[in-house]
């Protein structure tokens, strides 16, 4: 019998050969010249690959505490996994975020350009988007005849992106970019710029037959109702947390989240300005001109900066950073997809390193109060420290855990206590970039309120001064974010966009962080005066990724 870590570390062949751009995400090679087929057969041929998987892992004997965790972890994702593909939520699986549409465009961004064999790489799915799509859109035609669809509002922006990518209004093809970066290259071979623009016209007209497809086609059956209803809401929140959560209780606990920031941010506001009220002291904070950068370059190099210094402040003060984890790269995301800040993992090997993305939706001009936040969110001690250690433990975690397990809550989670902790560390004392901190647990928290408002269509609570007694919308939760949180009103749109598209996804940073913030409570009270915070993360990222009910075991 198959012991447990070659049954997992197996399940990553499997998700390399069933979906190829995952292969490329987690830095698996072979695989990079081959697109992903999103047909019905694919998936169903993946699925029963997967139950085989489960399986196995099933009747497999863990022989140490190390395999115990990585079979809990495997068991519970797979089983999640096979819950929502017998769901058939796959029939109508369209989000401006987390879709096909998205991926395709998006994984182009992590593809290797240093080498001939590279660009024939690009090339060669370039070719295959066309193919990809077809497939793509059998399955959500099936979707279609059995009622499985997807809301117009996500058709709507996931056309948009679409056009965006295929070339619309001011913005070039995306896919016209690569014909440019070969171009400019150090590679000089004929054929290949020929081949690499007559792909790049093909992967153009794939994303505009897909809008039209969008469009004309899909769209007159798509759904008005953004809301998915308690059912789905619960096994989608599930596969994002890898826990059970009580959606009312979770609903009222996010009130409570944001009136406590709401506090402290008027605090914070008399700090900057006294006697200011939160509105007037972040108009100073998004207008005095020197609080904020000027271009687009010095904005990514003023990020790249910020992580590199934070990396070696923090190194063997308040944590252990591994070497291959000291590098990471701040980019920015090309246009057209949504406006949140974003990272990619490294590759096993980290010849690719992790990365933040950072869209900056055309402006020219960066107000510094809440990025110092984002950074730590994204890059040290947030996502990358996290997910990039786990890569490097070679030694400790399956192949599995390092390169595809683990939860939204956990990572997400992990990313929000971070920022918290940095203020508890003394690297927030500017009242500005407190203040931004600030900013971003309030829009955590209306996250919370409003994604589990709108999709299981509560009502706002007597006691709020916004609408009180009035049922959620989405209409309603524009206003309210707009109200409560200080970011741009394009960002706003399309974090509802983004809610209503992927349900569950955008409770998983709050949630992640009031179990973490626990399980340390929890440590804290065992230990007593001989609690050792450094030693407590070491320990607790070394567990590697897992849902939060086993992370709550775990740490408890």
């Amino acid at each position: 019998m198959a012991g447990v870590f070659e049954i997992a570390d197996g399940f990553i062949d499997t998700v390399a050969k069933h979906h190829p751009l995952s292969a490329t995400q987690m830095g698996v090679p072979g695989f990079d010249h081959l697109m992903a087929d999103y047909s019905l057969e694919a998936g169903e041929a993946f699925h029963a690959d997967v139950r085989t998987s489960l399986a196995e892992m099933n009747a497999a004997v863990s022989a140490n505490e190390r395999e115990r965790m990585c079979k809990d972890t495997f068991v519970d994702e797979l089983t999640i996994a096979v819950e929502q593909y017998e769901s058939r939520e796959h029939l109508r699986d369209m989000n401006v975020l987390f879709s096909p549409i998205q991926s395709v465009r998006s994984i182009f961004d992590l593809m290797s350009q240093d080498s001939v064999e590279a660009w024939e790489n690009i090339a060669s799915r370039m070719e295959m988007i066309g193919e990809a799509f077809a497939g793509y859109r059998q399955t959500l035609d099936v979707g279609r005849a059995e009622g499985f669809v997807t809301s117009q509002r996500q058709v709507n922006g996931c056309a948009q992106q679409c056009e965006t990518w295929a070339g619309s209004g001011d913005n070039p093809p995306f896919f016209d970019s690569l014909v440019n970066a070969l171009a400019a290259s150090e590679i000089n071979d004929d054929p290949l710029s020929t081949r690499i623009e007559d792909a790049a016209a093909i992967a153009t007209a794939a994303y505009s037959d897909m809008a039209e497809y969008l469009y004309k086609s899909y769209l007159p059956d798509a759904i008005p109702v953004d809301g998915v209803g308690r059912d789905r809401y619960a096994l989608a929140a599930r596969g994002y947390l890898g826990s059970e959560i009580d959606p009312e209780e979770t609903y009222d606990w996010g009130w409570e989240q944001l009136a406590w920031v709401r506090s402290e941010m008027t605090e914070t506001a008399h700090k900057i300005k006294p006697g200011a009220s939160i509105g007037e002291a972040v108009e100073i904070l998004e207008t005095d001109p020197a609080r904020m950068i000027t271009g687009e370059d010095e904005f990514r190099q003023w990020m790249q900066d910020l992580q590199d210094r934070t990396i070696g402040e923090m190194d063997g003060v308040h944590f252990d950073i591994l070497d291959p984890v000291r590098k990471i790269e701040t980019l920015i995301a090309p246009p057209g997809g949504a406006l949140a800040m974003y990272y990619t993992g490294p590759s096993e090997d980290f010849s690719r390193p992790g990365r933040t993305w950072y869209p900056t939706g055309g402006k020219t001009e960066f107000p510094i109060w809440r990025e110092v936040s984002i950074a730590y969110h994204e890059g040290v001690p947030g996502h990358h420290f996290q997910i990039a250690t786990n890569v490097a433990m070679t030694e400790d975690l399956s192949r599995y855990q390092r390169l595809l397990a683990g939860t939204s809550g956990h990572a997400e989670g992990w990313a929000l206590y971070a920022e918290r902790l940095m203020g508890e560390l003394g690297y927030l004392e500017n009242p500005d970039y407190y203040m931004g901190m600030l900013d971003a647990q309030a829009l955590r928290s209306v996250r919370v309120i409003v994604d589990i408002g709108m999709h299981l269509g509560l009502k706002i609570p007597a006691h709020s001064d916004f609408h009180p007694g009035e049922i959620w919308t989405g209409d309603l939760a524009l206003e309210f974010m707009r109200e409560r949180v200080h970011f741009p009103a394009d960002f706003v749109t399309s974090e509802v966009d983004r809610y209503l598209g992927i349900p569950g996804q955008a409770i998983s940073y709050k949630v992640g962080e009031r179990v973490w913030l626990e399980a340390r409570e929890s440590a804290k009270q065992k230990a007593g005066e001989g609690f050792d915070l450094k030693e407590w993360h070491n320990r607790a990222l070394k567990l590697g990724p897992m849902g939060l009910a086993q992370m709550k075991r775990e740490l408890t």
